[in-house]
């Protein structure tokens, strides 16, 4: 990582201290590669008018960036009044399709780390990947504990309504969610027929079941002892009910109906504890459901794609993919 990286590293984990959330010093950034992307549109409302539960007055759109270096974003975005989806298309479409949904504690939305420089590497791969800009709880909205799911369920219902505009197979559709994002991501993965808000229009009648779900270092688990309590309270309100945090706890909603899963984490993430994977993979194991974890000695939290290869966790959107293959739903 250059010296301006590092730097502006730790200024966005100073600023965002308040929120209780942290990442790993990165070794560098991301390497993109040859760019496979030939558009970046369109940008995809996700409701037609306002969000279920909105506020009298929606919250306002803010963009923090905390990169000094102008060749190197770290954008931070709040105030989610009006969800979207952000398509990244590559040259060659090879059928399959990616929910990226970015991390925060459910307090922001970390979009270059966690969605961007993610879209990046699978378009290379002939992956068409819809960034979520999704809701956060505390903004104001009715029913808090809903919000993002309900947008992660439109979200999916989107995409699979409009599979052949984006020249995709409606049974190869992935989500990839980090940190709370990897919440959001398990909760669509459990929670997908579930009736979160009132169906507004024939998308609503689509499934929203995901065929992969990957989840790194996620944010599983809102009950104690290893939840990570900025995302918890974000969510749910501080102090809200211990039954809340149980009815919430991603691992506790496994069924037989779950889709494949992957999981990957570090040993060393002391923002949430590799017992949230565990937690995940257990329960995936009770229910006889496919699943892959990948449990690293080194690499911290919020790594993204930014790992040096020398940190044994820079190795798992290989993995991911070659899962994701396994499963049907990557190219070979």
């Amino acid at each position: 990582m250059t010296a301006s990286h590092a730097t502006s590293r730790r200024a966005l984990l100073g600023g965002l201290a308040a929120l209780g959330v942290a990442a790993t010093a990165r070794s560098r950034p991301a390497h993109a590669g040859p760019t496979a992307i030939t558009t970046s549109g369109p940008t995809i409302p996700l409701w037609p008018g306002k969000a279920p539960g909105a506020p009298a007055r929606l919250p306002e759109r803010k963009v923090a960036q905390g990169s000094t270096d102008p060749s190197f974003d770290e954008r931070i975005v709040t105030g989610v009044g009006t969800p979207w989806l952000e398509v990244r298309q590559p040259a060659y479409r090879n059928g399959s399709a990616v929910l990226l949904i970015p991390g925060g504690g459910y307090g922001f939305l970390a979009w270059d780390n966690e969605g961007e420089e993610q879209a990046r590497w699978l378009t290379q791969r002939g992956v068409t990947c819809f960034i979520l800009s999704y809701r956060l709880p505390a903004e104001g909205w009715s029913k808090r504990a809903l919000v993002p799911l309900q947008d992660a369920q439109r979200a999916m219902r989107i995409i699979r309504s409009r599979a052949r505009e984006f020249a995709l197979d409606p049974k190869r559709l992935a989500v990839l969610g980090f940190s709370a994002g990897g919440h959001l991501g398990g909760s669509l993965a459990t929670r997908f027929a579930e009736k979160t808000y009132a169906p507004l229009d024939a998308i609503d009648e689509v499934s929203a079941r995901p065929d992969l779900a990957g989840l790194i270092y996620p944010v599983i688990s809102l009950a104690e002892p290893f939840t990570h309590a900025g995302s918890r309270d974000n969510l749910l309100g501080q102090g809200a009910p211990a039954k809340d945090a149980e009815h919430a706890s991603v691992e506790k909603r496994v069924g037989a109906d779950t889709p494949p899963v992957f999981l990957t984490g570090a040993s060393d993430d002391g923002l949430v504890p590799i017992q949230n994977s565990l937690a995940m993979y257990s329960a995936m194991l009770a229910q006889q459901r496919p699943c892959e974890f990948h449990g690293f000695d080194k690499g911290g939290h919020g790594f993204g794609v930014r790992l040096d290869p020398a940190t044994p966790a820079h190795a798992w959107p290989d993995l991911f993919y070659a899962y994701g293959q396994r499963h049907g739903v990557f190219a070979a």
